[in-house]
């Protein structure tokens, strides 16, 4: 599998994958959490209950998502460094350094089943894209023209 060069070099790529991940968990956040506040207010007070869970809720969401894309990002390129190549695994391992370092605080026991876990979730994630990628490449792969037959003389 050859590199892909389009992407910056690691400590651009951490600061735009936390960035990324940032604007993804606020912009979902302030979705879920202003349906939440609406739902949840008294019918006069929909609008301003929305608005007060999504100023309340949203950052934190988005600060949770950059928390993690920014730490797989770091950890991404970390075993990039080390393997010296760039391969579904790196993101296998690097899932499994991330959701142990995010559970540290819980103990042993939770941080060993958040590093399988994320390292698992990671897995699938990979694994459906190289699916993709084959699949779309069993569809480009170049065919034969048909030859017309020849017309019948007799």
């Amino acid at each position: 599998m050859s590199a892909d060069h389009t992407r910056d070099p690691c400590p651009i790529v951490i600061l735009n994958d936390f960035g990324g991940a940032f604007a993804m968990g606020a912009i979902g956040g302030s979705v879920w959490h202003g349906l939440k506040g609406f739902r949840n207010s008294p019918i006069g007070e929909r609008r301003l209950g929305a608005v007060s869970a999504i100023k309340a809720r949203a950052p934190v969401l988005g600060g949770n998502f950059g928390v993690w894309g920014g730490l797989f990002s770091t950890f991404d390129c970390a075993v990039k460094a080390v393997r010296k190549r760039e391969d579904p695994l790196n993101a296998i391992i690097a899932g499994f350094f991330t959701g142990g370092a995010l559970a540290i605080r819980g103990g042993w026991k939770h941080t060993r089943n958040s590093a399988i876990t994320c390292a698992c979730i990671l897995g699938v994630f990979e694994g459906v894209g190289v699916m993709f990628q084959r699949y779309m490449a069993w569809q480009a792969k170049p065919a034969a023209p048909l030859m017309p037959d020849a017309p019948m003389t007799a």
